[in-house]
């Protein structure tokens, strides 16, 4: 049955007002722009009422990937440029016959990635899916916001405008939203799924510490809302003298990412009393250890002041866990827990994000998702809408049990939910908030093993024609009849960085890993083979070897 939102504007034949309006271009941040986004906001409501329950309903689904974060950070990820592929995943809404996706991304994805991903619906010809796909580039490497580059492209801005097909029943989906996002809906004319930048303050380090107290949850000691030396200075002071047995104390970059903005400092031959104070200024240029392996303090205190950021107490301890928790507050302001993950951590200090296993442990999960749960009433009683997800520490109690400290909130995808949302994508089965297990339609729980960090220098030169070659003769696929096996993203990262992301598919947490265990074996093998067969022409000082 089609939604009376769609056979309405068919009658009509006309495009509704909230989308007349927006081919004026109001300027970024006035009055106007923020009047014109929230009617369009106060549209999604009717949109996902009317159009997100009828699968034959048509829509069109805007996809922006882009990272819209601080450059620097974004700089020391490798392969960063590459990360809007991860939203690739979202190609999967073409199973649905009568939607159409819009994907926007900073340089051209080699078509053998795309083909990869579309050969993967179940019940659609590509043929068919293919026509209903329209990619757009900005043909822009910079690392700059894939949103601001759109916004400085007018003519590619009106393109993918006019190919909005349905834009009544249209929505805008993106990584993250910031002001740039804002704007970029307004200009299209249709409306943001995702929390309005206004809010974007509940995602911040502070922020979030804050929200963790309101929902009455567990959290180290610390403090937010600091800015320069002086305040770096004297929240590790104070925690110290707080706790005098503490050894450690993380600081955090506000907007960091991945772990990237974190830097670790010791207390080690820490003085007593009142020379403390001084002793800690005094080392911080030379202990401060960063998880971002380019870091410099001089940078980093110049981001730290700029941006600000938080001091909180390293929770110790053996055997410890880094579980998160992922929720969705919709349009009827409703919040929902999605998943819950184990994450693979990775750095100097464990504190940089490589991968994750789903679900969570069977011993904490449900407590971690009821966490979740109460973050997310605190976000929806602030107004904030979309994706949301909640990092914790998690050490275990010598009497039993768990304490879970939370430490992040992000308002955004982040890298657990690509993993999940092709699970949703190729199993078409159901998450049980009651195990916080997912099952198949057939009643078989699905576990997996996902990484976007499984990379090796021998990988560089293989590419994406290359993996799936491998690929198909290894027999390194998902198998829709046994709902297990491997799937790829990350692609384009894959020739020159060596790196690309994996998940495996499996029905149980022990073949999951085994699964991502055999395909990195496999990988290895032929890397090393091509690192054989290519050394002859390696370049060294300029010139080839000569085989």
């Amino acid at each position: 049955m089609e939604s009376r939102l769609h056979i309405r504007g068919l009658r009509e034949n006309k495009t509704p007002e909230p989308y007349r309006l927006s081919l004026e271009a109001p300027l970024p941040g006035s009055p106007e722009e923020l009047s014109r986004f929230a009617r369009l906001q106060a549209h999604l409501r009717t949109v996902y009422e009317e159009i997100f329950p009828h699968p034959l309903a048509p829509r069109t689904v805007v996809v922006i990937p882009s990272l819209s974060m601080d450059e620097v950070v974004l700089e020391k990820i490798a392969g960063v440029s590459h990360y809007e592929e991860r939203m690739l995943c979202l190609l999967m809404l073409l199973r649905l016959p009568r939607t159409e996706v819009i994907y926007v991304t900073s340089e051209p994805i080699a078509p053998p990635t795309i083909d990869y991903f579309l050969h993967l619906l179940p019940g659609i010809p590509v043929r068919h899916a293919r026509e209903r796909l329209h990619l757009f580039t900005c043909y822009d490497t910079s690392i700059r916001p894939l949103s601001q580059k759109i916004l400085e492209r007018p003519r590619l801005l009106r393109r993918i405008r006019s190919a909005i097909s349905y834009p009544e029943a249209a929505h805008m989906t993106c990584f993250n939203a910031t002001d740039i996002e804002r704007t970029l809906a307004v200009r299209l004319g249709i409306p943001l799924y995702a929390a309005d930048p206004a809010l974007s303050y509940y995602g911040t380090k502070s922020g979030s510490r804050e929200v963790f107290r309101e929902a009455g949850i567990l959290l180290p000691d610390g403090y937010e809302n600091l800015r320069g030396p002086d305040d770096l200075v004297n929240a590790l002071t104070h925690l110290k003298q707080r706790n005098p047995t503490l050894r450690r104390a993380v600081v955090k970059l506000e907007e960091g990412a991945s772990g990237e903005g974190n830097a670790m400092f010791r207390y080690e031959g820490a003085p007593e009393g009142p020379a403390l104070k001084a002793w800690i200024r005094s080392q911080l240029p030379t202990r401060l250890r960063f998880e971002a392996a380019t870091e410099t303090w001089e940078e980093y205190l110049r981001k730290f002041t700029e941006m600000g950021g938080i001091v909180e107490a390293f929770i110790e301890g053996k055997n410890k866990r880094s579980p998160s928790m992922q929720g969705r507050i919709n349009p009827l302001a409703q919040v929902r827990c999605v998943s819950t993950h184990d994450q693979v951590l990775g750095g100097p200090s464990g504190q940089i994000f490589l991968g994750c296993s789903f679900p969570a442990d069977d011993a904490y999960r449900i407590d971690v998702q009821e966490a979740g749960r109460r973050v997310g009433e605190v976000l929806r009683a602030h107004g904030v809408l979309g994706r949301y997800g909640v990092d914790f520490v998690s050490a275990p109690r010598a009497e039993g049990g768990w304490d879970h400290y939370a430490i992040e909130i992000n308002l955004r995808k982040g890298g657990t939910t690509h993993p999940f949302l092709m699970l949703e994508f190729l199993t078409d089965g159901h998450y049980d908030t009651e195990t916080g297990l997912y099952f198949s339609p057939t009643g078989q729980p699905c576990y997996y093993y996902a990484s976007d960090n499984l990379c090796a220098p021998d990988y560089r030169g293989l590419t994406p024609e290359d993996l799936v070659d491998i690929a198909v003769e290894h027999d390194l696929h998902y198998n829709a009849a046994t709902q297990q096996g491997v799937f790829f993203h990350l692609i384009g990262a894959l020739s020159q960085y060596g790196k690309l992301g994996v998940l495996c598919i499996a029905c149980s947490r022990e073949r999951a890993k085994e699964l991502f265990d055999e395909t990195k074996a496999v990988l290895d093998l032929e890397a090393r083979a091509q690192a054989e067969a290519r050394a002859p022409f390696v370049q060294q000082a300029g010139t080839a070897v000569a085989p």
